[in-house]
């Protein structure tokens, strides 16, 4: 079993633990919870989970299960998911966690962290938005399997002294379009994994440290302007890994997925992501040459 777990901008969405218990599906925009809830398919972790539940589906494979809290900014949400997850991931034994936002609490983190190294056999661990920056400054972001950054938290990633991306040095954001330098330095000091998808009007895909691949088309560049691309390619990601796919495909072909459901949707800058995300299946009936090929045999 793989797991998505982070907050939703909803003050009266409590901590859900029935998202672990069943499957979670799409449709009319909304994604519905074992327990009858409905959340809008929007930016953040609403969309990274509706993504990776629908590639999934027409992967063939069981989707992952939700973890998931209302956080609108206070943490108690995000302090509720840290603390479910402290005291239940060794009964749980899951194969893969992806952690979209949670408030950067360093004492939380390094307990959950605490957490998964404890269990048997650690599960791949994918990091994306807020839980990717408390990772980083815990200084155990190399203990995770991948991060999905865009550029300017990979500036963000850089920085050694940075707490948070809003206190990214200037000299270093300046140079956020020279990516070679700024991911060798966050390398050099612990600050990122050996695996990265760094999004952009070109994406890089980095495997044990190195840039084995670049995607910069098709090139849609109204995608640019629509919140939640970037978790549209993490939930493509952790598809493609909860399918058993190696690092580097996955993480190659959620880039060129990502950039033919832009083409075959041709967005306008007012389209929501979650438009995008209801053309996904038809996307990838299109394109699964584009699929990894080390796809375990049961997901073809």
């Amino acid at each position: 079993m793989w797991c998505i777990t982070g907050t939703l901008p909803d003050p009266d969405f409590a901590l859900c633990p029935a998202g672990l218990e069943s499957e979670s599906t799409v449709a009319g925009g909304l994604l519905h919870l074992p327990d009858g809830q409905a959340v809008p398919v929007q930016r953040g972790t609403a969309a990274l989970a509706a993504t990776a539940i629908l590639a999934c589906r027409e992967l063939g494979i069981a989707p992952p299960r939700l973890l998931l809290a209302g956080d609108p900014g206070s943490g108690a949400g995000s302090r509720a998911i840290y603390a479910w997850l402290e005291q239940n991931l060794a009964g749980l034994s899951p194969a893969g966690l992806t952690f979209h936002y949670l408030f950067p609490d360093q004492d939380w983190h390094n307990r959950v962290l605490m957490a998964t190294q404890a269990i048997a056999v650690p599960p791949v661990m994918v990091a994306d938005a807020g839980f990717m920056y408390v990772a980083k400054m815990s200084g155990y972001a190399d203990a995770y399997d991948l991060f999905t950054p865009d550029l300017g938290e990979l500036a963000f990633l850089a920085d050694e002294k940075a707490p948070h991306p809003f206190y990214t040095r200037g000299f270093l954001l300046a140079r956020e379009d020279d990516v070679p330098p700024l991911l060798q330095r966050a390398l050099e000091h612990g600050n990122c994994p050996k695996n990265l998808i760094i999004k952009g009007s070109k994406d890089y895909i980095v495997v044990d440290g190195r840039v084995i691949a670049t995607v910069d088309a098709p090139s849609v560049p109204a995608m640019e302007c629509i919140g939640g691309t970037g978790d549209l390619v993490t939930g493509l990601a952790t598809a493609f890994l909860c399918g058993g796919a190696a690092m580097d495909e996955a993480c190659t072909a959620a880039a060129r997925m990502a950039r033919l459901l832009a083409q075959l949707c041709a967005p306008n800058p007012g389209t929501q992501i979650g438009e995008l995300i209801e053309m996904l299946p038809e996307a990838m009936r299109s394109a699964r040459s584009v699929w990894p090929t080390t796809l375990s045999a049961s997901s073809v």
